[in-house]
C-alpha cells in the first residue's frame, strides 16, 4: 500500500484517538443465521460479521453493496461504473475472477438463493434501502452452504413493528444520477402478529464513461406472520427491470487519451445489457413437541436477460460462431426442507435436504445486418440447458463444557447439466451435452470462551466449486459440446481466529489458508466469450483485522485490514499444446484481480442528537489484470465525507462527497480480457444528496 494511502487512514484514525478520554458507551451484541443455526457471534468458530442499516444508509446514498461491505476485513467490491456487468465481488480473494455477476460465493436474500445452482450469483436485485442488516460469512463454514468456495452474503430486510409508516426518499448526484424511491412499512393488526413492507424505486444515470448510462426498476413486497405455537411464514417478492449501455473496457492507451471514453466496440455495436427478473419466495418455520423443529425455503422465479456484445463481425463467419446477440430466458427455483433438534442450549442438530434447478432457453444472433452493426441479425444459437443441485447436510453445534464449543458439518452436493443444441448445420455439429459433479464437504470447528468476553477459534474444511454454464460453454481445443475438459475446483481451508468484545470495544482477528486444486481461470477472453481451464494449484493465506471502538458517548470508530497473499504454485499452459514459446501461467504469480493489502477505517461524530457527520478512509495496493501478471493497476487511497441532518421525527436531509481529493483510480479490472481492455477507471470527486420524509 503506498505512503499516501496510509496517510489517509492515519488521518482518519488520528483525531478519534484525541476523543478516547471522553467516557465510552456501549455497543450492541450481535447475533448471527450465517451458520444456518442462529446463535451469538461469539460462540461461532468461524470469522462472520454484521453490517448494520446505519452502515448501509447514514449519509449514504445505498446503490451498492461497493459501500458498505469494504468495511469487512477479507471482502473487496469494486465498482466497474458498469450496471451491465454487475459488481465485482470477491472474499479472500474467491470471485476475483468474475468478468460478470457474482462467482464463487453463496448470496441470499432473506434467505432466498440469488445464487442459482451453478454457482452463478447476482446482486442486482438486492433492496438495500430496505435492509435491516447484511451478514458475511467468511472461510471454511461457508461450505455448509454447498457449492462455494469464499463465503456467504446475506441481506435482511427490516420489518418494523408498529403502525404503518410511509417513506419517500430522493437522491441526486454526479453524471446524471437520480433516484425516486418510496416504503410502506408497519403492522397490519393491534398484537403485531403481522406485518408488511411495500419497497419501490425508480434511478436512471447518464454514467461517469462515455456509453454507460443506464436506467433501474425496483419492487420488493415482505410479509410476515407469527403462526400458532411459536411459528413463523415470511414470503418475500422482488421484481426488477434494468437497462444498460456497456463502455467495456480500457486499454492502457486509451485509458491515458481519455478514462472516461468508451471502447470503440462498445460505440460500434451499441453493447448494450437488459435483464428483467421477478422471484417470490417463501419461508416457513415450526416448533414441534421434544424441542423440534422444522423449516421450509421454497422459491421460483424467472430472469430474462439480452445483451449486445461487441463480437467483430469477422469473428462471426466461422460456421460454429454462437453470433454477438446473447437473448437469455431463465427460470429457477427450488426448495430447502431442514429440521433441527435443541434439546437444550448445549445441543443444536440441524439436518436437511435442498433440490435447486435452472432451465434456460439460449438464443444467439448476428450483431448486425448487412453493413449495420449493432442491431439483431441471424440466428447462430439455438440451445436448451438444465443445471440442477441435490445437497443433503447435517450440522451439529454443541457446548463440550462451560468454555469450549465443537461445530460440525457435512455436505453432499450433486450438480448436473444437461444441454440441447437445436441449431445443427453443416460445419457447426450437435453442441448437446450432459456432465455430473458430486463432492462431500465436511467443516470443524472448535471456540474456546476465554471470559471477560474474548475467545479463540480453529476450524478446517473443504469447499467445492462447479464450472457455470457459461464456462462450459466454450472448449479450449475450438470444439463441439460442453468443455467437457473442465474440472470441479477442490478447496481445503484452515482458519485461525480470536476476537473480543466489551462495553465499548469489539475486535477480530483471523488467520486463514486455502490450497484450491484446479482453480477455474479465464484462459482468453474476447468479444464477449470467455474460454475457461482449470489452473493446477493455487494458495491464498492471509490475516484480517478489525475494531468497532465507542470512543465517546458522540464520537465512534471503525476499521479493517487484510493482507492476502493469492498465488499460482504450478506453471498452467493456456493453450492445449504447451509447447516452447506458448503463454504460461508461471508458478509464484499473483492471482489476478487480488489486492494483497486494502484496508478501510471509519470516524463516526454525532455532533448532535439531529446531525452526523461521517469521515471515510479506503486504501488498496495495486492488483494484476492477467494471470500472466503483465498488466496492473496501481493502488490508491481514497476519502470520503458524508453528513445527515434530522429536522424533526420526519424529515432527513443528507450529503455525500466520495474521491475527495480527486485521484484519478482504477475501479476494478476484466481479467484476462483477450484485447488487453482490461481497465475500469472509477470517477473523481464525486457528489450526493438525498431527502428522506416519512408520514
Amino acid at each position: 500500500m503506498d505512503r499516501p494511502a496510509l496517510s489517509l487512514l492515519a488521518f482518519v484514525l488520528a483525531p478519534a484517538f484525541v476523543a478516547a478520554a471522553e467516557p465510552p458507551t456501549v455497543l450492541d451484541p450481535l447475533v448471527v443465521t450465517a451458520t444456518a443455526q442462529e446463535r451469538p457471534r461469539s460462540e461461532v468458530p468461524a470469522a462472520v460479521d454484521v453490517v448494520d442499516g446505519d452502515a448501509l444508509r447514514l449519509a449514504r446514498p445505498a446503490l451498492s453493496l461497493a459501500e458498505s461491505l469494504p468495511r469487512v476485513p477479507g471482502v473487496v467490491v469494486r465498482d466497474r461504473q458498469n450496471q451491465a456487468q454487475d459488481l465485482q465481488l470477491s472474499i479472500r480473494g474467491f470471485g476475483a475472477r468474475a468478468s460478470f455477476g457474482v462467482r464463487g460465493l453463496r448470496l441470499y436474500s432473506d434467505g432466498i438463493p440469488a445464487t442459482m445452482p451453478d454457482g452463478q450469483g447476482q446482486v442486482s436485485h438486492f433492496a438495500l434501502t430496505a435492509a435491516e442488516r447484511i451478514e458475511v460469512l467468511r472461510g471454511p463454514f461457508s461450505a455448509l452452504h454447498g457449492n462455494a468456495a469464499g463465503g456467504v452474503v446475506s441481506v435482511t430486510t427490516a420489518m418494523p413493528a408498529g403502525d404503518p409508516v410511509l417513506e419517500a426518499g430522493v437522491l441526486g448526484g454526479a453524471d446524471g444520477l437520480w433516484r425516486l424511491d418510496a416504503s410502506w412499512a408497519g403492522s397490519l393488526d393491534d398484537d403485531d402478529r403481522q406485518r408488511l413492507r411495500v419497497d419501490w424505486q425508480r434511478s436512471a444515470a447518464d454514467g461517469y464513461r462515455e456509453h454507460s448510462a443506464w436506467r433501474r426498476d425496483a419492487a420488493q413486497l415482505a410479509w410476515r406472520a407469527e403462526l400458532p405455537g411459536d411459528g413463523e411464514l415470511r414470503l418475500l417478492a422482488n421484481h426488477l427491470d434494468l437497462a444498460a449501455d456497456d463502455p467495456q473496457g480500457l486499454d492502457a492507451a486509451r485509458l491515458a487519451g481519455n478514462r472516461r471514453a468508451a471502447s470503440a466496440g462498445a460505440l460500434q455495436f451499441d453493447t448494450r445489457k437488459t435483464v428483467s427478473q421477478q422471484q417470490l419466495g417463501a419461508r416457513w418455520r415450526q416448533p414441534l413437541a421434544d424441542a423440534h423443529e422444522l423449516a421450509l425455503v421454497a422459491w421460483a422465479g424467472r430472469r430474462r436477460t439480452f445483451q449486445m456484445l461487441s463480437v467483430p463481425v469477422v469473428a462471426q463467419a466461422s460456421a460454429t460462431s454462437g453470433g454477438g446477440v446473447i437473448d437469455l430466458d431463465r427460470d429457477f427455483g427450488g426448495a430447502d426442507l431442514r429440521w433441527q433438534w435443541q434439546p437444550s442450549d448445549a445441543l443444536t442438530v440441524t439436518a436437511g435436504a435442498l433440490h435447486e434447478r435452472a432451465e434456460e432457453a439460449r438464443l444467439g444472433f448476428e450483431n448486425y445486418i448487412g453493413t449495420q452493426p449493432g442491431v439483431v441479425g441471424a440466428l447462430r444459437r439455438d440451445e436448451d440447458n438444465r443445471v440442477t443441485g441435490d445437497d443433503a447436510y447435517l450440522q451439529l453445534d454443541a457446548a463440550l463444557s462451560e468454555r469450549w464449543r465443537l461445530s460440525a458439518g457435512l455436505r453432499h452436493s450433486q450438480v448436473r447439466f444437461r444441454s440441447s443444441d437445436r441449431y445443427v448445420r453443416p460445419g457447426n455439429p450437435d453442441d448437446s451435452g450432459a456432465l455430473r459433479y458430486s463432492r462431500t464437504t465436511p467443516v470443524l470447528g472448535l471456540l474456546f470462551e476465554g471470559g471477560e468476553g474474548w475467545s479463540v477459534y480453529a476450524n478446517a474444511g473443504t469447499g467445492f466449486e462447479t464450472p457455470t454454464f457459461a464456462e462450459l460453454a466454450y472448449r479450449n481445443d475450438g470444439g463441439s459440446g460442453l468443455n467437457d475438459a473442465l474440472r470441479p475446483a477442490r478447496s481445503r481451508h484452515l482458519e485461525l481466529g480470536a476476537r473480543g468484545a466489551s462495553e465499548s470495544l469489539r475486535w477480530d482477528l483471523a488467520l486463514f489458508q486455502a490450497r484450491t486444486e484446479d482453480e477455474m481461470v479465464v484462459l482468453s477472453s474476447q468479444g464477449g466469450r470467455s474460454v475457461f481451464g482449470n489452473a493446477g494449484l493455487t494458495r491464498r493465506r492471509g490475516a484480517e483485522f478489525s475494531f468497532e471502538a465507542r470512543l465517546a458517548p458522540d464520537w465512534s470508530l471503525a476499521a479493517s485490514g487484510t493482507w492476502l497473499d493469492a498465488r499460482q504454485l504450478r506453471d498452467v499452459c493456456t493453450t492445449p499444446a504447451c509447447g516452447p514459446g506458448e503463454r504460461r501461467i508461471v508458478a509464484g504469480n499473483v492471482l489476478p484481480g487480488v489486492a494483497a493489502r486494502f484496508a478501510w477505517a471509519e470516524l463516526r461524530w454525532d455532533a448532535s442528537l439531529d446531525t452526523t457527520l461521517l469521515l471515510e478512509a479506503r486504501a488498496t495496493s495495486g492488483f494484476y489484470a492477467d494471470d500472466l501478471n503483465t498488466a496492473r493497476a496501481p493502488g490508491h487511497g481514497l476519502l470520503g465525507l458524508g453528513v445527515e441532518h434530522r429536522f424533526g421525527p420526519r424529515l432527513t436531509a443528507w450529503a455525500r462527497v466520495d474521491n475527495l481529493l480527486d485521484r484519478e483510480t482504477i475501479g476494478s479490472v476484466i481479467v484476462n480480457e483477450a484485447n488487453g481492455r482490461y481497465f475500469e477507471p472509477a470517477p473523481g470527486r464525486t457528489f450526493f444528496v438525498g431527502l428522506r420524509a416519512n408520514f
